[in-house]
C-alpha cells in the first residue's frame, strides 16, 4: 500500500516523505519543480528521497487534469494522500494571482477528483494555513474560529480548499482532514521565508527589512514538529466529537504555541551566525499580519501532539544546515 504525497520536493513535503521512508512506507510523490525559487534546492532533496527503494518521484503539475488521470487513475495501491503542494507566499499573489488559482485551487479539485476513483483511499490530508485567520483580533487562533476575512489572495485559496474539501467529503464520504500550518521553519528550508532570508543577509552583510517597524510576532514551528504532527495524523482513526468537526472531515492547527518577536529571532541569528545584523525598519507590508498564535488544545487533546523544539536548538539545526548547503565551512 502507498502513500501518495504531492509537493514530494517541496520543504515539507520532503521532510514528510523521508520520514515515512525512514519507517518503511511505500511513497509516490509528486511534484513540478516549478522555478518559484531556485529548482536545484528541490533537486537537492528529491536527490536525497531517491537514495530509498520505496520512492518514486512523478514530475507532474497536479494542476494537470490529462496527466493527473492518465497517471494514477483507478491506482488500487493507494491508501493514503497528503497534499501538500501548492503554490506558496503571499507577496507573490500580488504579481501572478492566476498562479494561485490554477495550483491551489484548480489543483485541489483535481486532486479530490482523483481521489474518488482510489477505491481503498481511507484518508485525504491536506495544507492549509495559518494565513486563514487573517486580521483576526482574538488570539490565539482557534479553529472555532470565523475565518471570513483573508487579507491575501494566498489565504483565500486556502479558505477556498478547506471549504471545497469539505464539500467532497459530505458528498463522496472521503475521510478528510486539514493542517493549519503556522510558519514552519528548519534545515532545506524554502529561500522566501523568514528563516533563509535572515540568515542569507547576515552572512552576506545585507541588510534585512523588518516590517512594522519591528512590531511582529511569529509562531514559528520547526519543521520535525510539523512532521510530528502530520505523522500522527495519518497512523489515526480516531472519530472527533469536537464541536463544529463531525466524523469525516476536520482541521487541525499545527504550531509551537508560542509567539516569538522576530527581532528577538534575529538576536538567535546574530549569536548562532556571530555576526550582527543590518536592520532597516519598514512599514507593514499589504496582505501581511502583526502577529500568529496558534492554539494547539484540538490536536494536543485528541493526538498527544505537543511541538519539542525551541527556538534556539531550531535556529541552531537550520543554521548548521545552511552553512553546509553552501559550502560556508
Amino acid at each position: 500500500m502507498s502513500i501518495l504525497v504531492t509537493g514530494a520536493a517541496g520543504f515539507i513535503g520532503f521532510h514528510a516523505c523521508k520520514r515515512l521512508l525512514e519507517r518503511g512506507n511505500e511513497v509516490i510523490g509528486i511534484d513540478n519543480f516549478n522555478a518559484y525559487y531556485d529548482v536545484s534546492l528541490k533537486e537537492a532533496r528529491c536527490n536525497q528521497l531517491l537514495q530509498h527503494p520505496n520512492f518514486k518521484m512523478k514530475r507532474i503539475d497536479i494542476a494537470d487534469k490529462d496527466t493527473m488521470f492518465n497517471e494514477f487513475e483507478e491506482n488500487e495501491n493507494i491508501t493514503k494522500v497528503l497534499h501538500l503542494a501548492a503554490q506558496a507566499g503571499v507577496r507573490y499573489s500580488f504579481i501572478n494571482p492566476y498562479e494561485y488559482i490554477k495550483s491551489n485551487v484548480m489543483g485541489q479539485v483535481v486532486l479530490l477528483e482523483l481521489c474518488k476513483t482510489f477505491s481503498k483511499l481511507d484518508h485525504f490530508i491536506y495544507a492549509s494555513s495559518s494565513s486563514v485567520y487573517g486580521g483576526n483580533k482574538k488570539q490565539p487562533f482557534s479553529e472555532i474560529d470565523k475565518v471570513d476575512h483573508p487579507v491575501s489572495l494566498y489565504a483565500a485559496t486556502k479558505k477556498a480548499d478547506e471549504l471545497i474539501s469539505h464539500v467532497y467529503s459530505e458528498l463522496n464520504s472521503i475521510k478528510m482532514t486539514g493542517l493549519r500550518f503556522f510558519t514552519v521553519y528548519g534545515p532545506w528550508g524554502r529561500p522566501d521565508m523568514s528563516a533563509y532570508i535572515f540568515t542569507k543577509a547576515i552572512f552576506e552583510g545585507q541588510p534585512i527589512d523588518l516590517f512594522n517597524h519591528g512590531k511582529m510576532k511569529r509562531d514559528f514551528t520547526f519543521i520535525d514538529d510539523v512532521v510530528d504532527g502530520v505523522l500522527e495524523i495519518i497512523d489515526s482513526n480516531k472519530d472527533i466529537d469536537i464541536e463544529g468537526t463531525d466524523d469525516n472531515y476536520n482541521i487541525y492547527n499545527i504550531g509551537n504555541n508560542r509567539p516569538e518577536d522576530v527581532s528577538r529571532f534575529i538576536s538567535i541569528l546574530e549569536e548562532l551566525i556571530g555576526k550582527k545584523a543590518i536592520i532597516r525598519l519598514a512599514p507593514m507590508q499589504p496582505g501581511d499580519v502583526v502577529s500568529t498564535f496558534a492554539d494547539i488544545a484540538k490536536i494536543k487533546n485528541k493526538f498527544d501532539f505537543s511541538p519539542k523544539t525551541s527556538i534556539e536548538s531550531g535556529l541552531f539545526k537550520f543554521v548548521d544546515w545552511y552553512k553546509n548547503y553552501h559550502n560556508l565551512g
